[in-house]
């Protein structure tokens, strides 16, 4: 399955720092005050002074030019991998075309090997203020949009309080405790706050994308637009055919381009971008050649598919890369803004009739593992008994909070592998009653006398074949559940305005996760503002002071003993059934590009790494 990225990564790549003061040994909470800095990071040692030349991860002396056209497998903001509808992807409404980032420069940007630093962009350097509530971003004058006039301050102002205001929740939301964005001059900006913030809020913030003032001023901020906002980034938009297919062309005078940081970065002439409603389809085209570039979500495929001719005679290369050092989530969200979903006994008794095992065997071909945590792959995966540090951040709220979170954490428990694993079914059964569903006329229903019913919404015929035998357990113990297909509009329309019973989002958090990030799936004001991914509309205050501690985390191992305390909670509250996760990332595409191996850490961004190797197209007919 595609998976929705965390902010920080709404620009693949960035460009790179000027000479300004390396901090060395030093977290961000102690980075000295009243100095101009080229970067920062939450914890520990920033790896690249101000005299470095490139990020270790790129080939310098990567040729340009070329088309690289693919399937996205992830997106941020109001982005959709099916279809668009509108070039605005700063706005909750609407569907925006992924990589739009790609148009956008920032203050700041993070690096793809490192778990937590940002380098000065489009600031050449940052300055903290003495009471650390205020920033000044000295930006670089050479900065310029795609129209050739100036980026200024004023323009980064307008975009942030744009964005506080209306902007999307992802981007709303961290700016909960800016009170300020002003120009001082036409090259300073400064961003203040109200001293609430949390140190990893600014991480994030920094890398926000800076779209023209102007733009706004003469276009409404909202969905209606099929014009791109004007940008300042490595690539623009080019040709677009609404809801088909969209092209990002590379800018060969990008005022960043001799960066350090952008040195063997963004080196194809064109970026396209195709886009199939149906899985089977775009696989049809892939196995022709138009398109050059996919990740295998589908294990059937991925097992018995890929046995064309292109592949047989070499010119495909199919292979797997390590996945990013980055806690994970897949999960289907039960909506508790239905009543029927807020008893913890429904939803333990619906993910009971999920029978992984059955269906990693006969679906999946034995290509994932069970997901168990809302953090999974990471340190931030609760295990066994609390330690006495975490249980210090439980203990307030014991009586509050389900008493599992005190035990060993909530696990999914195996089935028997038969498909109908009757123990688990009649576990489900007695959940049920004990939350007053009584079996009449065949079907559950409570005191009321209203059914129990549950529809899972998805956009893929995929999924339908993937949740036929949960459907099925569900109905067996008298659950009115079923699948309901929708187009990928509707879809994205649906879950923005929590419209839906049951759904499936997979998330890739940052590495070093803030308290914003987590806010947006987990906090109570979060479950209130349509757009948000808060999708089961969790609202607890002992979640919100967990993500506070997740916040205010000084060090590494407070941080993680915090996300631990966070992820037990979420686990015993069930609002979250877990799905499955890979090892890997199963990539497929034609053999004419080059790359550098081992893949970065953090980060995947093919489009912005590799590059069209002229020799290898011409040895397969793909000149």
């Amino acid at each position: 399955m595609s998976t929705r990225l965390p902010r920080r990564d709404f620009l693949a790549l960035g460009a790179a720092a000027a000479a300004a003061p390396f901090i060395s040994g030093r977290a961000f909470a102690a980075s000295p005050t009243g100095t101009g800095l080229h970067g920062l990071s939450a914890f520990g040692d920033l790896k690249y002074g101000p005299d470095f030349t490139h990020f270790d991860f790129v080939n310098v002396d990567a040729p340009k030019g070329g088309t690289f056209n693919f399937s996205p497998p992830n997106w941020v903001l109001n982005q959709n991998p099916l279809t668009f509808n509108t070039l605005n992807t700063f706005v909750s409404r609407g569907d925006a075309p992924p990589r739009m980032g790609l148009c956008y420069d920032s203050l700041m940007t993070s690096t793809l090997d490192e778990p937590d630093a940002i380098y000065g962009l489009l600031a050449k350097s940052v300055t903290i203020s003495d009471d650390r509530n205020s920033f000044d971003f000295a930006l670089r004058p050479e900065a310029r949009f795609h129209d050739g006039t100036p980026l200024t301050a004023e323009d980064a102002a307008y975009a942030f309080t744009l964005f506080k205001k209306d902007g999307h929740p992802s981007l709303l939301l961290p700016l909960t405790h800016l009170t300020e964005a002003k120009a001082i001059d036409a090259h300073t900006l400064r961003l203040s706050f109200d001293g609430k913030q949390s140190d990893r809020t600014f991480l994030d913030i920094a890398t926000y994308p800076i779209p023209a003032k102007s733009f706004f001023e003469a276009n409404p901020f909202d969905a209606s637009q099929l014009k791109a906002p004007l940008g300042s980034g490595p690539y623009k938009v080019g040709r677009v055919s609404p809801g088909q297919t969209i092209e990002f062309e590379r800018v060969a005078d990008y005022w960043g381009r001799d960066l350090p940081v952008n040195r063997g970065l963004y080196n194809f002439d064109r970026i396209r971008i195709e886009f199939y409603q149906d899985r089977q389809a775009a696989f049809e085209a892939f196995k022709k050649g138009d398109i050059l570039f996919r990740q295998e979500f589908t294990s059937r495929i991925w097992a018995t598919g890929y046995d064309f001719p292109a592949l047989k005679s070499g010119k495909v290369v199919k292979r797997e890369f390590p996945s990013e050092k980055r806690p994970m989530m897949q999960a289907t969200a039960l909506n508790q803004r239905r009543e029927r979903f807020r008893d913890p006994r429904v939803r333990q008794a619906v993910a009971l009739c999920f029978d992984f095992e059955w269906t990693n065997r006969n679906l999946f071909y034995g290509a994932y593992q069970r997901s168990q945590s809302t953090f999974e792959k990471s340190a931030y995966r609760a295990e066994g008994l609390p330690s006495p540090a975490e249980l210090a951040l439980l203990e307030p709220f014991r009586g509050r909070i389900p008493g599992e979170t005190f035990g060993e954490a909530v696990i999914q428990p195996p089935s028997d592998g038969s498909g109908r694993d009757r123990k688990l079914l009649g576990q489900a059964t007695k959940l049920l009653a004990a939350a007053g569903w009584a079996r009449k006329d065949g079907s559950l229903r409570n005191a009321k006398g209203e059914p129990l019913s549950l529809e899972v919404l998805v956009d893929d015929d995929t999924f339908v074949r993937v949740f036929s035998p949960w459907i099925e357990n569900m109905r067996a113990i008298g659950i009115d559940a079923s699948a309901r297909m929708v187009d990928s509009t509707q879809y994205q329309a649906r879950q923005t305005s929590f419209d839906f019973d049951a759904i499936v989002m997979a998330v890739s958090f940052s590495a070093t996760p803030s308290r914003d990030e987590i806010d947006e799936l987990f906090h109570s004001r979060a479950a209130r503002l349509q757009g948000s991914r808060n999708l089961p509309g969790t609202t607890d205050p002992a979640i919100d002071a967990l993500i506070d501690a997740v916040g205010a985390a000084k060090d590494r191992d407070t941080l993680t003993v915090a996300m631990r305390a966070l992820d037990r909670v979420l686990r015993a509250r069930q609002d979250w059934i877990p799905n499955w996760f890979s090892a890997n990332h199963r990539a497929a595409f034609w053999d004419m590009f080059g790359y550098k191996e081992p893949k970065p850490d953090f980060g995947f961004p093919v489009e912005a790494m590799w590059w069209f190797d002229k020799d290898k197209a011409a040895r397969i007919g793909k000149t």
